[in-house]
């Protein structure tokens, strides 16, 4: 038997957690597959971008020194000597006093180092009149201002999001570097559990975390394969284990609502593999199991819907971003201001969930077995060890679920 929660700090937790497995192997995506994968390698840009000097407005390409001092009164007037053609290359050039016609995204003549837009000009025949003076480079991009050839446009470990593919895009990445999703087996265990199709009668509840299990794993770039309900005793929960070790890069177990299930549990992992935790510091969610199944790392969530995203929350994202391999980003943090008292135990971390509106974070206290303050919360505030909770009023940091 295992010995039972030798609770250790969160933050050791998320070390062990982080440090359990190497990034997946590398595949190769099509550009249009590749949003919300994880970069496996730098990306620098082939060549300058834009290749060339480009107008951002409608307008005209002038020198900007043809420009100085005009005015409404006094417009400077440049001779037209062309217009350019979307699309083509800058075949143009002017010289002292001349201009070129140029729409948004055209290229800009040799000798041109402004534009000046349609709105301040006045087209006469062939003369255009300028009634503002235009400053070096104004509604104008350089070649190489977005990126030079050779820089750095994404790093490894990056998620691309919408806007990283319209970069990938640019730098003509049709196919496009990145980590294979991690598959992660869940195995959601109890004898009170039904499937999500059943009624629930005497004593039964349906199943809830092999749902929220999968919807976690999709979040964070994970594939999933449920195991479906899993009895409370070895020979169920063991075969179902060795099961997902030879299937899975990774196993997240849900359940245990007993000292003697996680006790179970616990010993199942050690004896195909190892217990590296049993027990942390954490409201909710103290006891988190995390080892391994042979070299598979094993994470095991409470039973309880509110403990068990608690823990995927602050322990599952270090523990799966070393498979994902996707570099720590820091979240989103917020300030708000506290709508009560938030009391807490020194010598643990408090995750509580709150409705944020406002500014204002509003505590929805309940049991750890309640679905309802999930649904109500849109954040989570944390309570560190060391502090015995937060008065109304108090400025606090807010993490959005």
């Amino acid at each position: 038997m295992t010995l039972f929660l030798q609770t250790i700090p969160v933050s050791e937790a998320q070390q062990i957690a982080s440090g359990l497995s190497g990034p997946m192997p590398e595949e190769l995506v099509p550009l249009g597959e590749s949003c919300t994968r994880v970069l496996s390698r730098d990306i620098h840009a082939d060549v300058d971008i834009p290749g060339f000097d480009r107008s951002v407005m409608d307008g005209y390409a002038v020198r900007s020194s043809d420009t100085t001092g005009a005015g409404e009164a006094i417009p400077a007037m440049l001779h037209l000597v062309g217009r350019a053609v979307m699309g083509a290359g800058a075949d143009l050039s002017i010289d002292r006093g001349e201009c070129v016609y140029v729409p948004t995204g055209a290229p800009l003549p040799d000798g041109a180092d402004a534009v000046a837009m349609v709105e301040y000009c006045d087209l006469l025949g062939d003369q255009v009149l300028v009634k503002k003076p235009m400053a070096n480079g104004e509604n104008m991009v350089r070649r190489g201002e977005d990126f030079s050839s050779g820089e750095l446009v994404l790093s490894e470990g990056r998620r691309l999001s919408i806007q990283d593919t319209g970069a990938l895009a640019a730098v003509g990445k049709r196919d496009v570097p990145v980590r294979k999703k991690p598959l992660v087996g869940v195995i959601s265990t109890g004898s009170e559990l039904v499937p999500v199709d059943t009624v629930p009668t005497g004593g039964q509840v349906r199943d809830v975390n092999s749902y929220m299990c999968r919807s976690f794993l999709d979040s964070i770039g994970c594939d999933s394969r449920l195991y479906g309900i899993v009895r409370d005793d070895r020979e169920s929960l063991g075969s179902a284990l060795r099961t997902a070790m030879t299937e899975c890069d990774g196993v997240l177990i849900s359940g245990g609502s007993s000292k003697d299930d996680r006790d179970m549990c616990a010993d199942l992992i050690r004896e195909n593999g190892e217990v590296l935790v049993h027990g942390i510091a954490l409201a909710p969610g103290k006891p988190t199991i995390i080892g391994r199944l042979g070299q598979v790392p094993v994470l095991g969530l409470p039973g309880h819907p509110a403990s068990a995203l608690v823990v995927m929350t602050v322990i599952g994202r270090p523990f799966f971003r070393g498979m994902t391999g996707e570099r720590e980003i820091e979240r989103l943090v917020e300030k708000a201001i506290l709508a009560r008292n938030v009391p807490s135990t020194k010598g643990r971390e408090d995750y509580i969930r709150v409705f944020v509106k406002d500014g204002c974070a509003h505590p929805l206290f309940g049991k750890s077995g309640l679905l309802n303050t999930l649904v109500r919360s849109n954040a989570i505030i944390r309570v560190p060890a060391g502090s015995e909770g937060f008065e109304q009023g108090d400025e606090v940091e807010v993490f959005r679920w």
